[in-house]
């Protein structure tokens, strides 16, 4: 027979400013089986767990009940407070009386008492009956993956890699570097991003525990922390790279054109061509705009190469690998065109990535700023804020956090090479919320002579040689008219394309604009809830440059942590199977979110995955038989723990 502690904290005033905490120690000190019951003002602090360890050792405890906040908060800190003086820590449980019972009842303290007492009692029941446990040990490859070869994935890769062990980088497209390649410019330094970007592409690409996969995309994920297998669908460049030396004859003949992603549209490049600044430095054949993949005969790029290295007939590949951990640093792309109006089809209405280019000396008009439609400079440029971001008609409400900053950048970057032009910036509010990022945006008003308008652009159209920009400035309360040459807008930052089927292929969540979530916005901002897979950059949420490298550099970490071990342990709170009574019917397959349930086909039974179920207790739930149980939370202790907490509660 169990001896049962029950220790209620009061969490300062979260609990104790509405259960009376003193009346609920006296009613749970002579339920049967505990033998002690005491309450202090902080249980997860270093006194309150010597209270535990203290009376464990003078009441012969040997099952505790810790009556404070939410297990995910401190149930790990109790349990080992438990397990320092010998006992199985799985004896030890949660009542949680601050989100279940105070929280919600704070301005009914009769309610919150009588509840908390509930609570309390069903947990002493379930600790009744909980078994010993002992956590399953789970064997670690290491070696780690990550998707994405921007900023946040270079960065992680690096920071891994100088951990000395093994890194995948796998990049959908030809080249690492991400956006951060596009940019003309960093605020608030102003630093040319080739300075900062460029050297850690080179690091990447020539460091001996990094092994690059570009123009390559994952294909499939299956296994556990520690242990995940990985299919890599590397796509055919058409290229022989062993042959190829980069010459350029093919580039000189090949006759197709199509527009320039990098260039956002602005510029040109062949069907076979090399990204600017690419690293690695392979040619691709795009067979989009290859006239030989479009009904045509076309082979001018392999009659000229005198490598032979031109291959049509190449196909995809598929690599599979073992890696014990995964980083997703898939990135963002910007709020779709096509549902922002109908001017932006005008050609002199861009986005704020393809100003960039502009002012990029990389850039399709070598750094001179030059509008689209016919390459003048323009005298008047109109920057928009919040195109898309916090707009719940176009389904993103949120903030992209980095565009006022970056908008300022653009003007004071525009202004510097057109000292005579005048840049207007329509806004809603200015958030600038980093070292030195609002100082710059008060030079850019006071030094550089931005206008800042505060208020919403009711209607941009084309007028002639001139774009209108009709606004109200809501400050003064006055209507605003401007002629400008040129618009660019701040378009709201968006998951990536492909974030949504990645993530269900890794088995990980998103929210409803496609951001994958982490596990806990606070604990566990750069985990996500499947274990052994992490979150870094703008996959997540926006960011900037040094927040991206900061939550990539924290992703690293938690990899780095988890390769010191020898071998992983595994929760233990998980699925079984009582095969006697199991019909094989595969509800539990269908419903398991993580799957860790097979059915046996020659015995048709269902079998658990212990190394991969984490517990969550859907498959009990749904079990038509019952003979899916969780372990220390089976139906008899639940139905226990109904019966004692209506009974008390009532």
């Amino acid at each position: 027979m169990k001896r049962i502690g029950v220790f209620v904290c009061h969490c300062g005033l979260n609990i104790a400013g509405s259960v009376a905490v003193a009346r609920v120690v006296e009613a749970i000190k002579d339920y049967p089986g505990v033998v002690h019951a005491e309450n202090y003002i902080y249980m997860c602090s270093d006194p309150g767990q010597d209270l535990v360890r203290k009376a464990i050792r003078e009441k012969s405890l040997n099952g505790i009940v810790m009556a404070n906040c939410s297990p995910f908060l401190h149930e790990r800190t109790f349990r080992n407070v438990v397990a320092s003086e010998g006992l199985n820590p799985y004896f030890c449980e949660i009542a949680n009386i601050r989100e279940h019972c105070s929280w919600p009842h704070a301005y009914d303290k009769e309610v919150a008492t009588k509840k908390a007492i509930a609570i309390i009692k069903a947990t002493v029941e379930k600790v009744r009956r909980n078994i010993s446990l002992t956590p399953m040990v789970v064997p670690l490859t290491k070696r780690a993956l990550v998707i994405g070869g921007g900023v946040a994935g270079m960065q992680a890769a690096l920071d891994i890699a100088n951990g000395g062990y093994e890194v995948l980088l796998v990049e959908r497209s030809p080249t690492i570097g991400g956006h951060a390649t596009q940019l003309s410019g960093t605020f608030p330094t102003l630093d040319r991003p080739p300075c900062l970007v460029a050297p850690k592409m080179a690091e990447v690409a020539n460091h001996p525990n990094i092994k690059l996969y570009t123009y390559a995309e994952i294909e499939e994920v299956s296994g556990y922390v520690g242990n995940f297998t990985v299919k890599i669908k590397r796509k055919p460049s058409y290229i022989e790279d062993e042959k190829c030396d980069l010459c350029g004859l093919c580039l000189e003949n090949c006759p197709a054109t199509f527009p320039a992603e990098f260039d956002r549209g602005l510029s040109q490049r062949k069907a076979l061509y090399l990204s600017p600044q690419a690293v690695p430095q392979k040619l691709v054949i795009d067979p989009r705009s290859c006239l030989h993949f479009n009904g045509d005969q076309c082979r001018a790029c392999e009659e000229v190469c005198p490598a032979k290295a031109i291959d049509f007939l190449q196909q995809e590949t598929i690599v599979e690998k073992k890696v014990g951990a995964i980083i997703v640093a898939t990135g963002y792309d910007l709020f779709p065109r096509e549902r922002i109006g109908e001017y932006a089809e005008d050609p002199d209405v861009i986005d704020g990535l393809q100003f960039e280019r502009i002012l990029s000396p990389s850039g399709p008009t070598g750094g001179e700023v030059r509008r689209p439609s016919d390459g003048k400079v323009p005298q008047e440029v109109v920057f928009i804020q919040c195109v898309g971001s916090r707009d719940p008609e176009h389904g993103v409400p949120y903030c992209s956090r980095v565009c006022c900053m970056y908008t300022a950048k653009q003007a004071v970057l525009y202004k510097r090479t057109v000292p005579q032009g005048q840049a207007y910036i329509f806004y809603m509010d200015i958030r600038s919320d980093a070292k030195g990022y609002e100082e710059f945006v008060q030079r850019a008003m006071e030094e550089d002579q931005v206008l800042y308008l505060r208020g919403r652009v009711s209607k941009v159209f084309r007028d002639g040689d001139k774009i209108k920009v009709w606004g109200v400035d809501t400050l003064s309360g006055k209507s605003i008219e401007i002629s400008a040459d040129l618009v660019i807008l701040a378009t709201a930052m968006v998951p990536s394309p492909g974030a949504k089927e990645l993530a269900r292929k890794l088995n990980i969540i998103f929210d409803q604009y496609g951001f994958l979530t982490e596990a806990h916005p606070k604990l566990r901002p750069v985990e996500t809830l499947t274990s052994g897979i992490y979150l870094a950059g703008t996959a997540q949420w926006p960011r900037d440059l040094p927040d991206t490298v900061s939550s990539a550099s924290g992703s690293a970490s938690k990899i780095l942590s988890l390769f010191s071990r020898k071998e992983l342990l595994h929760e233990p709170t998980i699925a079984s199977v009582d095969e006697e009574v199991c019909s094989g019917c595969g509800y539990c397959v269908s419903i398991c979110a993580y799957r860790a349930i097979e059915i046996d086909t020659k015995r048709r039974v269902a079998r658990v995955n212990e190394a991969v179920c984490e517990g969550c207790g859907a498959c009990a739930a749904t079990c038509p038989s019952g003979a899916m149980q969780h372990k220390n939370f089976t139906a008899r202790q639940f139905f226990e723990m109904i019966d004692v907490a209506t009974g008390a509660y009532v």
